[in-house]
């Protein structure tokens, strides 16, 4: 069983910057591809970004050049630097990890951003 637990969320004016963090029980890394998703209300989950258990790192087009993924492996912690935060960032975001055909989910945490 993977635990995640997100922290970093919070609210903040547009242009401004938020780092999350994912805290993962046990060192998964090396076995499990991690990822970010986000949902905001009345839109379907979405990946934000995602790194491989070789290092592969995808983003979705709508945060290239703005948010960066990058994990601490001795911390076992997943980070997602969010850079030049958007209003239509504004969304609940997940950590996940899949493992061996299992997925697993945070609980998210809310991000807000104002205009």
């Amino acid at each position: 069983q993977v635990q995640l637990v997100e922290s970093g969320g919070g609210s903040v004016q547009a242009g401004g910057s938020l780092k999350l963090s994912c805290a993962a029980s046990g060192h998964i890394f090396s076995r499990c591809g991690m990822g970010w998703y986000r949902q905001a209300p009345g839109k379907e989950r979405e990946l934000v970004s995602s790194i491989t258990s070789d290092g592969t790192i995808r983003y979705a087009d709508s945060v290239k050049g703005r948010f960066t993924i990058s994990q601490d492996n001795a911390k076992n912690t997943l980070y997602l630097q969010m850079n030049s935060l958007k209003t239509e960032d504004s969304a609940v975001y997940y950590c996940t990890a899949g493992c061996q055909f299992i997925r697993y989910w945070g609980q998210g945490t809310q991000v807000t951003v104002s205009s």
